[in-house]
């Protein structure tokens, strides 16, 4: 391994000394941590290896803060899962630090109240993921197109029954 391709905190892996982690660099050679105590090695000579997987990232423009910034906002968007965050922002701001409060027929039996944020979060939630079901039902390959106008009746439902909560959602474009 080059001494070069070495970073402080990387986690290397020696024949004889086993794992360790670099705790500093010069020109020829490397000084590691490892379990018997701090050794330093020539990364060359002695074998040295990454401990970890590596990859090498060459010709880029952008940090690699932002290559996984927008890998996991695909990944994310890909799986329908958005963070809390940001659906509070979809919600209408008279309702921000309210409460969803459950007052049941039995007066013995506990109320339930419940953030209207994480209320919000769970409906948006549902909605998103009847739009992938949506989407997955659209491009089944194998269903035929009368079963897909068949369940997609039944999506359709789904949204009209959903309805009755459009009225937490800031703008109309975001509602069921």
């Amino acid at each position: 391994m080059k001494t070069e391709s070495l970073h402080i905190g990387m986690k290397v892996r020696h024949a004889n000394h086993g794992a360790g982690v670099v705790v500093a660099i010069a020109p020829q050679s490397a000084t590691v941590r490892f379990d018997s105590g701090e050794h330093t090695v020539s990364p060359e000579a002695s074998g040295l290896e990454p401990a970890e997987a590596q990859a090498q990232l060459t010709g880029l423009t952008v940090s690699l803060a932002q290559i996984i910034r927008e890998t996991v906002e695909a990944v994310a968007a890909k799986l329908a899962i958005e963070q809390p965050g940001a659906v509070v922002e979809q919600l209408g701001p008279r309702w921000r630090g309210g409460k969803f409060v459950l007052h049941p027929a039995d007066a013995t039996l506990a109320t339930k109240e419940v953030p209207l944020e994480v209320f919000f979060h769970k409906i948006v939630m549902m909605r998103n993921q009847l739009r992938v079901m949506e989407q997955k039902l659209n491009a089944h390959p194998q269903l035929a197109d009368a079963d897909k106008v068949d369940l997609q009746q039944h999506l359709t439902k789904c949204y009209g029954s959903m309805t009755t909560f459009n009225l937490l959602f800031k703008e109309k474009t975001d509602q069921f």
